[in-house]
């Protein structure tokens, strides 16, 4: 136990650094940067001002003075910011960044989320645990000294019932979860002394004490974030408790926020509804609405009327309870499953009417007005599942009116369900099967073999697997047993799909319907008929933040009508056609939430939060005052100081003063009446302004968040903004991103693979630790931070840091070359750098961090060390080094700014920020004929490292070259000028088959033909390579067989570097004749000579395709 208190333990699988000297010095240049910063209050982003334009239009405003508005889910205040918030801040990091460097005014705040159970929940248990253990929580503590931490309840591994719904595949609380027994400890886990844990047993505490450390830490990170907008939720700030009451107010006038009989997550012990931010497990997990089928029993089996003798009343009902997603296949019910080692209960509804079921579906229904007293469900007896085998009941619709039996069916679960289970094997695979097992077992599992015999119905017909769909598919996917679990799910998927969507109805009142049609009828005549009714339960094991297991409860509440027609419509239309997603995984999910979210309850009795106005004994609860304070970013400067609003604003207004009708003015453009001004003394002037300000920044360009929170949070988003706003002010985009892994490994503060944010950057400082984010990764699939990419980031930094120093002073002490910038490698470099420039631009708009860390970086940096290479000889020229210097400064700057301000400001000694620059524009065009020749300078210098690497590979395993590369060598190059012969009518073959207009190839009349010639062996690579190029080149380059650069002058410039390359006493290039047998000598010792006899590997030379040989001399 002492272990996990000790918040070290929490990252002590992670990789330990040894002699930190140069991360510290780069920790230093970060440090002073930061406080530059703050300083000259660079990161503060404001609109126009009135005097700069005096524009009044947003739109044309917009169109003066570009702007980027971006932020990501505000974090929750239980807590400090780990590695997986700092990967989300990356993103809009990253993205503010580079909108600064397009010349947008680019604007990225946060807040802190503090509404909601979980700080009241936390601070009630410390409570409890003060009274229990006493102050400082030293008194009788049990397991201090052992680890009895309690373990998770376990979670049922059930199918997904309904395959429509999107859920995330895990939830934060779970993800986050550390297993510890007492409050006290998880506090001391997070490094709270524990002498001051007990302040915390005051909820307002927590909202003082997290918010500056979380400032602090992105801060730290070196974060662009204008902090004058920061603010914490909850009726503690009163400004943004008015903001939440508009929106509420708003909501509720246009019928959007209605009152009603709901299913909800509810939570008995809590006594309110239990929403996703309010769970400690089951975030994502709604009501799962069944029909409850009331199976009335006949005729005991003979141990189970032993077991209610005398317990129940003479004439009493006892009707099994079996909840079923689909009533309209009730016709075919053959029999009855129970579970054999599953305890049943028989609860009372009234004084004849008696339900049979498991206890857990019995607790559900107490908060559904089935039983007579809510919360209450008086068992009269109890029964194992066993004994009820045989007992004799009537099925309601089914064909057999003398009633079927009950039977075993080892995989019924008591935690799903009522644990009673109707049996339809007509169309249930599972049903079919274990019938069919019974019958053939019927000695084994005690039944008579007639009770697993009864004829099977049809009652749907399909157009794939005919009227007796269970039948076909178990027999098609060779299904032999109940135990077949893997092919079952699949004929369970299949089953369901074909039958639902194209099945048609064959039996019963409802014949010739559609299935889809019919479900719902059948359903309402069966509760009409009293021999059935509605009855939900959570789809999964939903656990509250104060440790209660959770019901679906019938309530009367007010809530959201999500899912209402229009309202959904016009939003999956701005989802699907006018939003950016930045991936189609995100846009899927967010169409499939759209599709099955409905009705969302808005308030809560318990936690902290804003009142809700017209009800006031309610809260609104965490994920519906959280929807549209990306609108409240943009004035809140204007109304408060301070993040709790308790210090105003430079508008100087006060709380009170900001009435439903202001917010209307400021966000709706609806204009406030002399009265009102008068009667609140309303600044009016101050008002156009924050109109003005709200105009120019909205609509949000980009919201950011962890890919959990489509399922709740960035769907309700895009609900409220469509509800509220006019759609010019609809978000522009939503990047959602995956989970974050650490080292390869899931985040684990139990098994110490886990890092904050705080330690994150005093493991490596701020710009290695942002260049490690920016390769983890920019999919929604998960990423991951690799702590030796950062480490490696360091030493990257560092070192790049000196040679740029030694760089700078060697130029100004006259060192380097100057004059004409015309020599090969001169060209070839700074050609090399545009293209480069324009890739990294294309990377960075695209949001691919990854790539553009790859192309503006890493690749950077090795054409520049080509250069260096290449020239040792003529020296470096000084304006181009200087160039590629400012050049790196400023296209590293969004992911390294402190790096780049250093070499920007005290390298280069600019007399500017970095941080008001703009992204650098290449020096020309890009030159495709030099473009070309740098291609085939790398290709060839890896050709030649490839090639002396195979021969000492090959004089390795004693396969008999003579070749030594300690001894004195000779590298010859074979060029030819002409590409062979034959390849003349292939090349005429493909041009007859190629289209212009279209650029491509017409492969189906192509192929025949060269097979006739009957060389396709050496005909099709060819052929292929022709295509390859025509996708990249111009069509009269390809067919008349140009390089878009001289060969042979590329090669005489090359000669000195592959000379050090491999230490060469002597590099020689040969210029082919045709057919490759001699040559003319054009660089080497030997130069202007004709070589007869060359080796048989200079015939396979082609243009652009030299061939190498190594030799001792």
């Amino acid at each position: 136990m002492a272990d996990a208190l000790d918040p070290s333990n929490a990252s002590k699988a992670t990789l330990k650094l040894e002699n930190t000297e140069k991360r510290d010095t780069l920790i230093a240049i970060e440090k002073k940067y930061q406080q530059k910063w703050a300083e000259n209050r660079t990161f503060e982003t404001d609109p126009p001002s009135l005097e700069e334009d005096p524009t009044e239009d947003g739109d044309v405003l917009r169109e003066h003075h570009p702007k980027f508005f971006g932020c990501m889910a505000y974090p929750y205040m239980n807590g400090t910011l780990h590695a997986g918030h700092s990967f989300s801040l990356s993103k809009i990091e990253f993205q503010t960044g580079f909108a600064r460097m397009q010349g947008k005014r680019a604007l990225f705040p946060l807040g802190f989320h503090c509404t909601g159970m979980p700080i009241k929940a936390c601070a009630d248990k410390l409570a409890r645990e003060i009274e229990l253990f006493g102050d400082n929580f030293d008194q009788n503590v049990p397991g201090e000294d052992e680890n009895d931490a309690t373990p998770p309840p376990p979670s049922n591994a059930v199918a997904k019932e309904d395959i429509t719904k999107f859920a995330a595949k895990k939830g934060k609380a779970a993800a986050k979860a550390v297993k510890l027994k007492y409050q006290f400890q998880i506090m001391l886990a997070l490094g709270i002394p524990r002498e001051e844990i007990r302040l915390f047993a005051n909820p307002q505490h927590w909202l003082t004490f997290f918010p500056p450390l979380c400032k602090r830490d992105c801060s730290s990170l070196g974060l662009r974030i204008d902090w004058r907008r920061s603010f914490i939720t909850t009726d503690a700030n009163p400004y943004y408790d008015a903001f939440v009451r508009w929106q509420m107010n708003r909501l509720h006038e246009i019928g959007k926020i209605k009152y009603g009989e709901r299913y909800t997550i509810y939570s008995p012990k809590d006594g309110q509804p239990c929403m996703d931010h309010d769970r400690s497990d089951g975030e994502g997990v709604g009501p799962q609405e069944y029909t409850g089928m009331k199976i009335k029993v006949l005729e005991w089996a003979e141990e189970a009327k032993a077991d209610v003798a005398g317990k129940l009343p003479e004439n009493a009902n006892v009707y099994m309870v079996a909840a079923t997603l689909r009533p309209e296949t009730m016709y075919g019910q053959t029999c009855c499953f129970v579970g054999p080692s599953i305890t049943y209960g028989i609860y009372k509804v009234n004084d004849t009417d008696y339900f049979l079921c498991t206890e857990r579906a019995a607790r559900n229904m107490a908060y559904q007005k089935i039983f007579q007293k809510e919360g209450e469900f008086p068992c009269a007896a109890t029964v194992l599942g066993k004994k009820l085998i045989g007992s004799l009941v009537y099925a309601p619709l089914s064909i057999h009116k003398e009633g079927v039996r009950v039977l075993p069916m080892e995989t019924v679960l008591a935690t799903k369900g009522t644990g009673v289970v109707t049996s339809v094997p007509s169309d249930s695979p599972d049903d079919y099967a274990t019938v069919m097992d019974l019958a053939k077992k019927a000695d084994y599992y005690g039944i008579k073999k007639e009770w697993a015999e009864l004829e099977i119905p049809a009652i749907i017909k399909t157009p794939s697997y005919g009227d007796k769909t269970a039948e076909f598919l178990v027999k098609k996917l060779k299904i032999n047993s109940p135990k077949d679990a893997k092919q079952l799910a699949e004929a369970k998927e299949l089953a369901y799909k074909e039958g639902f969507y194209q099945g048609v109805m064959v039996i019963g009142e409802f014949a010739g319907e559609k299935v889809e049609k019919a479900k719902p009828l059948v359903r309402e005549a069966l509760i009409k008929k009293g021999e059935a009714f509605a009855y939900a339960e959570p789809e999964n094991l939903v656990t509250s933040r104060s440790g209660d297991s959770c019901v679906v409860a019938l309530l009367d509440q007010w809530y959201l009508d999500y899912g209402e027609k229009e309202w959904r419509t016009q939003t999956e239309e701005h989802v699907a056609n006018t939003m950016n997603s930045y991936h189609d995984e995100t846009k899927n999910n967010l169409m499939a939430n759209l599709a099955w979210l409905n009705q969302w309850a808005c308030a809560r009795s318990f936690g902290l939060g804003s009142k809700l106005p017209w009800d006031p004994q309610f809260l609104v609860e965490s994920l519906s005052d959280s929807t549209i304070y990306m609108a409240y970013y943009t004035i809140c400067h204007y109304l408060h100081s301070s993040i709790d609003g308790k210090e105003k604003g430079i508008a100087g207004i006060s709380a009170d003063q900001m009435i439903d009708e202001v917010w209307d003015y400021i966000f709706c453009r609806r204009e406030l009446s002399p009265e009102l001004v008068q009667k609140h003394n309303l600044p009016l002037d101050w008002l156009v302004k924050m109109r003005r300000e709200f105009e120019y920044f909205y609509p949000l360009d980009v919201r950011v968040s962890g890919k959990d929170l489509i399922q709740n949070h960035l769907t309700f988003f895009l609900y409220i903004h469509v509800a509220l706003f006019p759609k010019k002010f609809w978000p522009v985009g939503i990047r959602a991103n995956g989970h974050l892994m650490l080292n390869g490994e899931k985040m684990s503060k139990s098994q110490g693979n886990f890092l904050t944010l705080k330690e994150t950057v005093e493991k490596f400082g701020a710009d290695a630790a942002r260049i490690a984010f920016a390769d983890a990764g920019d999919s929604v699939e998960d990423a991951n931070f690799d702590e030796m990419v950062a480490n490696a980031a360091i030493l990257r930094l560092y070192t790049l840091k000196e040679w740029c120093e030694e760089v700078v002073k060697d130029i100004n002490a006259g060192k380097l070359r100057s004059g004409p910038k015309d020599s090969f490698w001169d060209k070839i470099f700074e050609n090399e750098m545009n293209e480069l420039i324009e890739e990294t631009r294309g990377h960075y708009e695209a949001t691919s961090y990854k790539l553009a860390l790859k192309s503006g970086f890493y690749e950077f940096l090795s054409a520049r060390d080509t250069y260096r290479e290449a020239t040792s000889s003529i020296g470096m020229h000084k304006d181009i080094v200087l160039d590629w210097i400012k050049r790196q400064a400023l296209m590293l700057n969004p992911v390294a700014p402190h790096w780049a301000e250093f070499i920007w400001q005290e390298v280069l000694q600019q007399p500017t920020s970095t941080q008001q620059e703009l992204f650098p524009k290449p020096s020309a065009p890009v030159n495709k004929a030099l473009s070309a020749a740098q291609k085939y300078v790398q290709t060839v210098s890896s050709n030649v490292a490839s090639t002396e690497s195979a021969l000492l590979k090959k004089k390795s395993k004693g396969k008999g070259t003579s070749y030594d590369p300690k001894q004195p060598k000779k590298l010859t190059i074979f060029v030819a000028l002409k590409y062979p012969g034959w390849q003349e009518k292939y090349i005429d073959l493909v041009r007859e088959h190629f289209d212009a207009l279209t650029l491509k190839v017409n492969d189906k009349d192509l192929s025949p033909k060269v097979a006739k010639m009957g060389e396709m062996k050496k005909a099709m690579p060819f052929v292929q390579g022709l295509k390859k190029r025509l996708q990249h080149e111009k069509p009269d380059i390809v067919f008349n067989r140009k390089l878009a650069f001289d060969e042979v002058d590329t090669l005489k410039n090359m000669a000195a570097s592959l000379k050090k390359l491999i230490g060469a006493k002597e590099v020689e290039v040969i210029v082919n004749d045709e057919g490759g047998k001699s040559g003319t000598v054009v660089v080497g010792e030997r130069e202007g000579q004709k070589i007869d006899g060359l080796p048989a590997i200079a015939e396979g030379a082609e243009p652009g395709n030299p061939k190498l040989e190594l030799v001792n001399v």
